[in-house]
């Protein structure tokens, strides 16, 4: 089809009929001549097409409820206020229903998007919609349909009949599904709307499309072994000086005390901070390379990295600060070299197993928990607040610019890597967004999604309700929904959902339900609100359990539930507690919180706190297939070390420690998506 600012309504419904869309019987008139209009059932509606005539509405070029006699009089009048109309459509005006709007945009990074939500002339007032990425599942279109806050109208409200729900997933299907009608436009925009839907099926009213370029798309590189980024057997710093410290500089101090065999890259010095120099890379027998020089000096050093399987610029000045002509020349020098390049405008790997380190402070114990970051600057945060809060890496690597190594294949590599049970990335452009979710859906390990810059600020005019109300935001919760990983909004929130799965990531839990016990009725009220706001359903206890706690003192009976924890109580009521209730109905996961505070105003010594977290690791133990999440609330009223302390019983028993509600109920909802039998 050929490319032009919009193709004709009738030409749409045409390719809309021929795949089995639904479509008003209508006829086109050019010439005025509305005879063949007689054949069509009374009353009928009158459309002007013509050039840049895209929103007919607005434009006045829209007449309903006509007779066939009207017909003249009404192009007529259209005419006189547009010239430049091309021709008319006549149509049967379909009957009343529920309005719909189903359409189809080209994000820039993730490719074809499907939208279907409440249209007509509500649409943008309501934006009452949801997306998904093509191609759809039947899954898929009927979560979207049971998503929108109005859906109650397709299922009959107030007495009105319900609409055909399988019609309209149908047509979701025709448009969004595979084989459908997106992989043969050449988007630009589709959008049909409104959509009537009734009991009989569904009609689609309005058709507009607007073609757009065929993008552009390298061709995906195949992931090769990134086990030398991160176990690399020497590693080569180039730009330390000599007399003047820098970074490079910084990074010999790093991986000296890392312990790893290093050398440095300096064109006349025998060493450089005590480290053996050689003039340059060619000479450097390493796996892997730190590029800190100049920006206009790196392509320069990267062409001479013939042998080094990864270099990492760690300089910035090319895309991200508008010269994208010096990226381009740097991944040419690094594909003339034949050597991956790792950024540029990057920190660098961190990887203890590997002696690999783009941070100060020494390296933390090895684990299985990864990152992938294209922020240098949060990904250092995360490892020294992750590691304080007792996370272990197996991979952290920071990309950058990506112009080379991207998020995806990185992705598609440590979900191999027998080293790692859970990654975290951290994103603002995934580069190819399509390559990057296909990668998201064939990985089996949790992925935990954290992207900056989701706000729809920015986004560029669009010229039809569907690009307008598709959103960075949207996308994105899109792309999680559909590939299963998870989307958290904070730093903090990463890194608690990160610990959640090096906790329990391997552990398969009973049921699906959810337990929360703890002091303090006000808590426990607002430990509900904390679950609720995170999409985590707290189900009423088993009526039968109610007597069996009495027994034990516990006079509550909700969930939250309310069991006394304190200084001057019994350390093992908490766990009697949840075996009571978990004998009777299990759960996948139980969250016990506790004030600490309670622990040093009423009492003054750690010990009740200390034998009330061994307590708790004691069910964990006896309970293998319920996951145990313990909250320490008011933590900071705790003396020092005593925080460290409670984390080392809990950690030994894999479990995880919060210090709020808010941060605990986040994990728990993520875990929800894993490891239930």
């Amino acid at each position: 089809m050929s490319a032009r600012a919009s193709v004709y309504e009738h030409e749409v419904k045409a390719l809309l009929s021929e795949a089995g869309v639904p479509v008003p019987r209508g006829v086109v008139v050019r010439d005025l001549d509305f005879g063949a209009a007689g054949e069509l059932a009374e009353p009928l509606v009158l459309k002007a097409f013509g050039p840049g005539l895209v929103h007919k509405s607005d434009a006045g070029a829209v007449v309903l409820g006509l007779r066939a006699a009207d017909l003249p009089a009404a192009a007529a009048e259209i005419r006189s206020r547009l010239p430049d109309v091309a021709g008319f459509l006549v149509e049967e005006q379909a009957a009343a229903g529920v309005e719909l709007i189903v359409g189809v945009v080209r994000d820039a990074a993730f490719g074809p998007v499907l939208l279907a939500g409440l249209g007509g002339v509500w649409t943008e007032v309501l934006r009452d919609t949801a997306l998904r990425l093509c191609p759809v599942s039947e899954r898929d279109a009927r979560g979207m349909l049971a998503s929108l806050r109005g859906s109650r109208l397709l299922y009959g409200h107030r007495g009105a009949p319900p609409v055909d729900v399988d019609a309209v997933v149908k047509l979701l299907m025709t448009v969004g599904g595979p084989g459908g009608l997106w992989e043969r436009l050449e988007l630009g925009e589709f959008e049909l709307n409104p959509v009537i839907a009734g009991p009989a099926g569904v009609t689609a009213v309005d058709a507009r499309y607007l073609p757009g370029d065929a993008p552009a798309h390298a061709a995906s590189r195949p992931s090769g072994d990134f086990l030398p980024l991160f176990e690399p057997k020497a590693v080569a710093v180039v730009g330390a000086s000599t007399t003047r410290p820098n970074f490079g500089n910084m990074f010999l101090e790093f991986y000296k005390a890392a312990g790893i065999p290093l050398v440095a890259v300096h064109p006349e010095a025998e060493e450089v901070a005590g480290v053996r120099a050689v003039p340059s890379l060619a000479s450097a027998d390493v796996d892997y390379a730190l590029v800190a020089v100049p920006a206009a000096r790196c392509p320069e050093v990267v062409r001479q990295a013939a042998g080094v399987p990864f270099v990492q610029v760690m300089s910035g000045g090319f895309g991200e600060t508008g010269d994208p002509e010096l990226e381009a020349e740097l991944v040419e020098a690094a594909r003339a070299a034949g050597t991956r390049l790792l950024g540029p405008n990057c920190m660098g790997v961190y990887s203890p197993r590997g002696r690999q380190t783009f941070v100060g402070g020494g390296l933390g114990p090895a684990g299985s928990v990864a990152l992938v970051s294209q922020s240098g600057g949060l990904a250092g945060e995360v490892i020294k607040v992750g590691e304080r809060r007792g996370l272990a890496f197996s991979r952290v690597v920071t990309v950058g610019n990506a112009a080379d190594v991207t998020p995806a294949e990185l992705l598609r590599w440590l979900a191999r890597d027998p080293e790692t049970r859970a990654v975290g990335l951290y994103l603002e452009d995934p580069r190819d967004g399509r390559e990057l979710y296909d990668a998201l859906r064939v990985t089996k390990l949790p992925v935990v999604l954290l992207v900056g810059g989701r706000s729809e600020q920015g986004q560029e005019a669009a010229a039809s309700h569907t690009g307008g109300m598709v959103s960075d935001r949207r996308i994105w919760e899109s792309v999680a929904e559909q590939a299963g990983a998870v989307l958290v909004a904070s730093q903090d929130d990463l890194i608690g959902v990160l610990a959640y799965f090096q906790a329990h990531g391997s552990r398969v839990a009973d049921g699906d339900g959810v337990l929360v016990v703890g002091p303090s009725g006000g808590a426990s009220v607002l430990a509900a609100d904390a679950f609720d706001a995170a999409g985590v359903r707290l189900d009423p206890l088993p009526g039968d359990v109610l007597g069996e706690l009495r027994g034990l003192g516990v006079m509550a009976a909700g969930n939250p539930l309310e069991v006394p924890v304190g200084p001057l109580g019994r350390a093992g009521l908490v766990p009697e507690v949840i075996d009571a209730i978990v004998r009777r109905r299990p759960c996948r996961d139980v969250v016990a919180h506790v004030n600490v505070q309670a622990f040093f105003t009423y009492g003054h010594a750690a010990e009740p706190l200390y034998a009330y977290a061994r307590a708790l690791a004691g069910a964990q133990e006896a309970l293998p297939r319920t996951r145990v999440t313990l909250v320490t609330r008011n933590g900071e009223c705790a003396p020092p070390g005593v925080d460290d302390e409670v984390r080392r019983i809990a950690a030994a028993a894999g479990i995880p420690v919060y210090r709020t509600m808010e941060a605990a109920a986040v994990a728990v909802a993520a875990g929800g998506r894993y490891g239930t039998a």
